[in-house]
C-alpha cells in the first residue's frame, strides 16, 4: 500500500530511510519475455456481462505472466519477503536494493496463486516457496502483538529506518497470507498461515479508540492518525472483526465514516484519496451483489473508476481516451500521492497504469482499451520485462525506471480478477471472511434507496 521516496530519475538505489504512502497522503491533504498462447486462454471466461476478445485474454495472460515473475524473481528464497521496488530493464536478478515491504509480499503470495493456477511457474517450487515464506513470517520475523514492521531488509528482516508497525500494511500480508491458505492443498501451508492470522492482536492496535491506529513505533508509540474514513481500510475492520481469536466489535464497521464525492454527474463515497483506495480491499474480499446499510461498495468503486477517468479527461492537454489513470506513485521528481477528483498532487500529464489496472474489473472495457492502447504506442519506452513501468511522461521523455510492487501487485490481482474471478473466489473461501461480513452487515441482492 506504500512506498519510500526515491529520486527515481536519478536510476540511484533508495535511501535507507521510508515514508508511508499513507503520511504523503497526510501531507497533501525492457528484457522481453516470449509471449506464448497457452491453451488455458480459450478455457478462461470473464465473469458477469463482459466478455474479453481473444486479443484481450493473449494481452492480460502476457500482462499477468510478467507481473508473476516480478513477484518470484524480486523476493528472498529465505525469507520469502519481496523488494519494494525493482528496476525493469533487469534480465532475471535481483535488484540490488535491499528493501522489502511486506505489504508487496501479501500481494506476492497471492500473485504465486495466480502463477500456479496460469501454469506460469512449477507446482512444486511454487508450494516450496510458499511455506518458506510463511514458516519464516511465523517464526523468525519480529513482530509486536502480530503485527509487522514496514519495511525491512529484505534478507534479516531488520527494519529499515523510519518504518513503523503498519496495520494497513499487515492486512496486506494477511490477505496473500490467507489467499494461499486457501488455495494450496497443503497442511503445512494451512497450519502456518492459520497461526500467522491468529496471532494478531486486533484490538491492541485500537489503543483504546474506536478506529484503528495506523501504526505503532517502539520509541513513540501509536500513531496518532487512525483509520477513520472510507479508503483502503475495509480490509482491516474485516480481519478484525472476522478474527476467531482477537476480534474486535462488528460495531467497529460503523466507526469510521463515509464521506461522499460529487464530480461531473458522479455521485459516490471517497474520502478525497487516489483510485488505488477504492481498489485494494476488493482485490480479495468480494464485494460483488452484496451491500451493506450503508453502499453497494462494488458499484461504488465503478462509479469512482468512471469520475476518475472524466476527471482525467477533462484535461485534455495531457489525458485522451488511449491515456489516462493517475493514482500514487513514482514521477519525476520522486514519489507522490496524486489523484482526483477532486485533483490531488503535482499533476503534470504523467500517467500511471497501475490505475487502471486495478480498476480492470470494475470498467473492464474502457480498462483494457486504455491498457492495451499506452501498450501498443508507448510499450518500446514503458513496457519491460515486468510489464509496464510504474508511471511514465512520454511529452517529458520520462519513463520510470521501476516497477513497484504493491502497483503490480493490484494490477495482476484484478487482471485475474476480471478474467476468471480465482481470487475472488479462493479467498472468500475462507470462512473467517465471509463470518465477518455477515457480522459487518452484508447482505445479498441489489441495495434500494
Amino acid at each position: 500500500m506504500q512506498h519510500k521516496l526515491n529520486p527515481v530519475n536519478s536510476g540511484a538505489p533508495a535511501p535507507e530511510s521510508a515514508m508511508s504512502r499513507r503520511q504523503m497522503l497526510a501531507l497533501l491533504g525492457g528484457a522481453a519475455i516470449a509471449p506464448l498462447v497457452p491453451a488455458h486462454i480459450a478455457r478462461a471466461a470473464a465473469p458477469g456481462k463482459y466478455s474479453l476478445t481473444h486479443d484481450d485474454e493473449l494481452f492480460l495472460d502476457d500482462f499477468e505472466k510478467r507481473a508473476c515473475l516480478f513477484f518470484w524473481e524480486q523476493a528472498s528464497p529465505t525469507t520469502g519477503q519481496v523488494l519494494d521496488r525493482a528496476r525493469n530493464d533487469l534480465s532475471g536478478a535481483r535488484d540490488p536494493r535491499k528493501m522489502a515491504s511486506i505489504a508487496a509480499t501479501g500481494f506476492g503470495l497471492t500473485a504465486l496463486c495466480i502463477a500456479d493456477h496460469r501454469g506460469y511457474l512449477p507446482h512444486a517450487q511454487i508450494v516450496e516457496r510458499v511455506r518458506t515464506t510463511l514458516d519464516w513470517h511465523l517464526n523468525h520475523f519480529h513482530h509486536e502483538h502480530g503485527f509487522y514492521y514496514h519495511f525491512t531488509d529484505i534478507e534479516t528482516g531488520v527494519p529499515f529506518h523510519g518504518s513503523e508497525v503498519s496495520s494497513i500494511d499487515t492486512a496486506l500480508l494477511l490477505c496473500g497470507v490467507l489467499t494461499a491458505r486457501a488455495y494450496f492443498k497443503d497442511e503445512k501451508i494451512h497450519s502456518l498461515a492459520s497461526q500467522i492470522y491468529e496471532r494478531v492482536d486486533w484490538p491492541w492496535m485500537l489503543n483504546g479508540g474506536p478506529t484503528f491506529s495506523m501504526g505503532w513505533f517502539p520509541d513513540k508509540g501509536f500513531l496518532k492518525a487512525r483509520w477513520e474514513h472510507f479508503c483502503e481500510l475495509m480490509m482491516i475492520y474485516l480481519l478484525a472483526i472476522g478474527s476467531p481469536t482477537h476480534p474486535v466489535a462488528p460495531s467497529a464497521w460503523n466507526a469510521w465514516t463515509r464521506p461522499t464525492v460529487d464530480y461531473a454527474g458522479f455521485h459516490y463515497i471517497s474520502g478525497h484519496d487516489p483510485i488505488f483506495t477504492h481498489q485494494y480491499s476488493h482485490a480479495w474480499f468480494d464485494f460483488r451483489s452484496k451491500h451493506d446499510r450503508y453502499a453497494d461498495y462494488f458499484e461504488n468503486s465503478v462509479t469512482a473508476t468512471r469520475a476518475h477517468k472524466a476527471f482525467c479527461l477533462s484535461m485534455p492537454k495531457w489525458y485522451s481516451e488511449d491515456y489516462w489513470g493517475i493514482s500514487a506513485s513514482d514521477y519525476q521528481g520522486g514519489y507522490t500521492a496524486w489523484g482526483g477528483p477532486p485533483p490531488q498532487g503535482p499533476i503534470d500529464g504523467t500517467v500511471v497504469p497501475n490505475a487502471a489496472a486495478g480498476s480492470l474489473a470494475f470498467v473492464p472495457a474502457d480498462c483494457l482499451h486504455v491498457l492495451r492502447a499506452m501498450k501498443d504506442k508507448w510499450g518500446k519506452q514503458a513496457w519491460g520485462r515486468y510489464g509496464f513501468v510504474d508511471a511514465f511522461h512520454p511529452a517529458a521523455n520520462w519513463y520510470d525506471p521501476d516497477v513497484l510492487g504493491i502497483d503490480q501487485g493490484i494490477s495482476v490481482i484484478m487482471a485475474e480478477n476480471l478474467r476468471g474471478g480465482l481470487i475472488w473466489e479462493t479467498f472468500m473461501r475462507n470462512p473467517e471472511a465471509v463470518d465477518a461480513m455477515k457480522k459487518a452487515g452484508f447482505v445479498s441482492g441489489r441495495m434500494t434507496t
